[in-house]
């Protein structure tokens, strides 16, 4: 911890500038909606499309793990394509819910893993 000190200290006032800015930055970003003095709103070709921004975050940190990992849940069985047929089928096939199929593909993940 002494050593780690040291260091941060050597490097002067620069790292605190930039923890500085980037701290005004975010306050300054967040409040600018919550201290105007008149309501906010959006075209409504923005709204549509922040209504799918939810669903392809998910998507962008799904698809890596699903396509990159190596996870064997028993013989000849792979746990992560087993859990998103679970959630596809879910979403097309039972009710067109993201949080239901969410849910469903994490019960079928866990279910493989432990039962592989």
């Amino acid at each position: 911890m002494k050593a780690f000190l040291e260091q941060a200290t050597s490097l002067g006032w620069y790292p605190w500038l930039a923890v500085a800015a980037l701290v005004a930055s975010t306050v300054l970003a967040r409040a600018a909606f919550l201290l105007s003095a008149r309501d906010w709103r959006l075209p409504p070709w923005l709204q549509q499309g922040l209504r799918h921004a939810p669903l392809a975050t998910l998507m962008a940190i799904v698809a890596p793990a699903v396509w990159q990992s190596d996870t064997m849940a028993g013989p000849g069985l792979d746990a992560r394509w087993l859990a998103l047929a679970v959630c596809a089928g879910w979403f097309f096939g039972v009710r067109r819910s993201v949080t239901g199929a969410m849910l469903m593909g994490a019960l079928a993940y866990l279910a493989a893993r432990m039962l592989g």
